[in-house]
C-alpha cells in the first residue's frame, strides 16, 4: 500500500467498544487454549488496524500542522486514544485472569504477560481525562515550536531550517542565527513554561491517583523499564561524569584550537573545522540516491527494504512550512511497514537522521514477523541501539554522501557520539529533579538546569545570551515534554552502539550477524536480558562505559589531521 493512498480515518469508539465486547465474550467462552489463542490472534489483528489508523493521523499532522482537517482529526485522536486504551485494557484483564494463562504464557512468552501486568498498574479509568489533557498539552508545545516563521537572510524559516546556520563557518552568521533561534524561545518562554508546568502537575497527580509515590515511579513503568531502577541510572550517570566528562572537555579544548577561537561560545562548538563542517553533496534526491546505493551494497535485504520505502512514499524527509521539527520512525502494523519522518536542512545531520531512522525502520521490518504486537519492537533504550549502531555500520559509504570530506564526517560523527553522552545524562538528571520537586516554578527549574548543565558541560559559555545563561536551553528538547525520562535511553544506546563500533572495527561480518540477531529479537525480552542474549555489555556495571569509549577516543587520534583539520 502506497502511503499516499491510505485514508485519513478516525476510529469510531462505539464500534470499537462493541467489537471488544464480542472479543471478551468469545474469549470467556473458549473451551481450550487453542480456541483462546485463535481469538487472541483476531484481537491482535484488530488492534493493529486501530493503531494504524491513529498512527496515520499522527504522521499526517506532524507533516503538516497547518491543515485544519488533519489538525481536527489529530485533536479527535488525542481525545479517543485513552478511551481506546481503556477498552483494550478490559480485554487484557480477561487475558490475565484466563484459566489458560500459563499455557498462553508458554506460547507467547513470559515477557508479554509481564507487560500486561505493568499496563494494569499504569492505567485506570479515572486517569482518562488526564491522559486526554496530557495529549493536548504536548500538541500545544509541538505546534508552538512548529509555528516559528523567522526571517533570516531574505527567507522565512522554521526552527529546523534556521538550525543549519548555527553551524556556519562564518561566526557572525552562527551568532545571528542563534540569537533568532533562542530569541523565539525567549519570546515564548512564558507560554512554554506554563505548558510544562501543567504537564508536570498533571503527571504527578496521575501518579498519585494510581497509588505511586511520584511520577518517576509511574514513568519508569510507562517506559517498561522492568529490570533497572533510578538508582542504577544514577550510578550510570556517575560513570559518565567521572570518565566521559573530562575526556569530552579535552575534545572541546582541541576543537577550540582547531577552529582558532580562544574563548568559544556555545554556538562555536557547532563548527568542527575552520574550513567548515562537511555537508552532503547535492539535494534531497541525491541524498536518497546515495542511500539507495549504500543499502543495496550493505545487504540484499536492506537494499530491497529501502526501495520499498522510497517507492511507496514511506519517508518524508524535507523541512517545510508547518512541519514539526525533529525526526522519528513509526510503524503501521496493518501494512507491516515503518514510516520515516525527518527534516532535511542541508547539514550532516541529514545523513545522521536518515541512517539513524533507517536503523529503527529496519528493526521494525524484521520484527514485523513477531505475532504479539507488544513484542515486535523492544523498549526505547534497546530501539536506540538499533538506530545508533546503523549510523556506524553506514561508515564505509560516507564517500557517497560527502565525497572528499568523508573523513571529516567520520571524525565529527564519532566525536559527537562521545560528546553527546554528558548532555544526555544531564537531561536525565534534570528530569529526575523536576518530578522529585513538582511544585517549583519555571524559573527555579531553569536555575536547576543551569546548575546541572555546568556540572556535565563546564565548557559551555552562554555569554551575551541571557536566556541561556539563566537556564533556558532545555526547553528546546521535545522529549522532556512529550515522553518524560526518555532520554537516558539515547546515552545507554550510544554506549552499546560504540561497543558495536569496536566489534565492527575488528570483524565487521561478525558484528553484522550480531546486530541482525538483536533486531530480530525485537521486544521479546526486557533491556538487560536482551543484552545478555546478544552478548553485549551491561552499561550499568562500573567500568563498562570506559571499555567502549576509550578505544574510540584512540581511534579519533588516528585520523589524518593534516587533512581534516584544514
Amino acid at each position: 500500500m502506497n502511503f499516499d493512498n491510505i485514508p485519513l480515518r478516525v476510529p469510531n469508539v462505539e464500534k470499537v467498544k462493541k467489537q471488544f465486547e464480542i472479543f471478551i465474550n468469545d474469549f470467556k467462552n473458549a473451551k481450550t487454549c487453542l480456541e483462546a489463542l485463535q481469538i487472541l490472534k483476531k484481537v491482535f489483528k484488530y488492534e493493529d488496524n486501530l493503531v494504524t489508523e491513529l498512527t496515520v493521523i499522527s504522521i499526517r499532522f506532524s507533516v503538516n500542522t497547518l491543515d485544519k482537517k488533519i489538525a481536527n482529526a489529530n485533536n479527535k485522536a488525542d481525545e479517543i486514544s485513552p478511551i481506546i486504551s481503556d477498552i483494550c485494557n478490559d480485554f487484557n484483564l480477561e487475558l490475565l485472569n484466563s484459566p489458560f494463562k500459563n499455557e498462553l504464557e508458554n506460547k507467547l512468552g513470559k515477557h508479554y504477560f509481564d507487560i500486561l501486568e505493568v499496563n494494569k498498574k499504569i492505567f485506570s479509568k479515572q486517569i482518562i481525562p488526564d491522559l486526554i489533557e496530557e495529549n493536548k498539552l504536548i500538541n500545544m508545545y509541538d505546534s508552538l515550536l512548529a509555528s516559528a516563521q523567522i526571517e533570516f537572510q531574505g527567507e522565512v524559516r522554521n526552527l529546523t531550517q534556521l538550525g543549519k546556520f548555527m553551524s556556519s563557518a562564518n561566526r557572525e552568521t552562527r551568532l545571528e542565527a542563534a540569537k533568532l533561534y533562542y530569541g523565539f524561545l525567549k519570546d515564548n518562554d512564558e507560554k512554554i513554561g506554563n505548558i510544562y508546568d501543567q504537564l508536570v502537575h498533571l503527571r504527578t497527580n496521575m501518579a498519585l491517583k494510581l497509588g505511586f509515590k511520584s511520577y518517576t515511579e509511574l514513568a519508569y513503568l510507562r517506559l517498561t523499564r522492568l529490570d533497572y531502577t533510578p538508582e542504577m541510572v544514577e550510578e550510570y550517570r556517575k560513570q559518565i561524569y567521572e570518565y566521559v566528562v573530562p575526556q569530552v572537555a579535552k575534545l572541546m579544548k582541541e576543537q577550540s584550537i582547531r577552529i582558532n577561537i580562544k574563548n568559544p561560545l556555545f554556538v562555536d562548538y557547532n563548527l568542527k573545522f575552520l574550513s567548515g563542517n562537511p555537508v552532503p553533496k547535492g539535494n534531497i534526491n541525491d541524498l536518497v540516491s546515495a542511500a539507495s546505493k549504500m543499502y543495496h551494497e550493505m545487504s540484499k535485504e536492506t537494499g530491497e527494504f529501502f526501495d520499498y520505502l522510497v517507492d511507496n512514499h514511506y519517508m518524508d524527509l524535507e523541512a517545510k512550512k508547518g512541519k514539526m521539527g525533529g525526526g522519528y520512525m513509526t510503524y503501521l502494523p496493518k501494512y507491516k511497514t515503518p514510516f520515516i519522518f525527518a527534516n532535511s536542512n542541508g547539514t550532516s545531520s541529514d545523513v545522521d537522521t536518515l541512517t539513524h531512522e533507517f536503523g529503527h525502520a529496519f528493526q521494525g521490518h524484521l520484527g514485523s514477523k513477531i505475532l504479539v504486537p507488544d513484542l515486535r519492537m523492544p523498549t526505547l533504550e534497546s530501539c536506540e541501539i538499533d538506530s545508533m549502531s546503523m549510523e556506524f555500520f553506514a561508515w564505509p559509504w560516507m564517500n557517497l554522501f560527502f565525497g572528499e570530506d568523508a573523513d571529516k564526517y567520520k571524525f565529527m560523527h564519532l566525536s559527537d557520539a562521545i560528546s553527546f553522552l554528558p548532555y544526555g545524562v544531564a537531561v536525565d538528571e534534570f528530569q529526575h529533579f523536576v518530578y522529585a520537586n513538582p511544585n517549583i516554578t519555571h524559573k527555579e527549574r531553569c536555575k536547576k538546569w543551569a546548575e546541572i548543565d555546568k556540572k556535565y558541560r563546564p565548557w559551555m559559555n552562554y555569554d551575551g545570551f541571557d536566556y541561556l545563561e539563566n537556564g533556558g536551553y532545555w526547553v528546546r528538547q521535545s522529549h522532556i515534554f512529550g515522553t518524560p525520562f526518555y532520554y537516558i535511553d539515547y546515552t545507554l544506546a550510544q554506549v552499546l552502539a560504540l561497543e558495536f563500533k569496536c566489534e565492527m572495527d575488528k570483524n565487521r561480518s561478525k558484528a553484522w550477524k550480531k546486530y541482525i540477531k538483536l533486531l530480530k529479537m525485537g521486544g521479546k525480552y526486557p533491556f538487560l536480558e536482551l543484552l545478555e542474549k546478544d552478548h553485549l555489555r551491561n552499561p550499568f556495571i562500573d567500568g563498562n562505559v570506559k571499555k567502549v569509549v576509550a578505544p574510540q577516543l584512540k581511534l579519533l587520534k588516528t585520523f589524518d589531521t593534516s587533512y581534516i583539520y584544514k
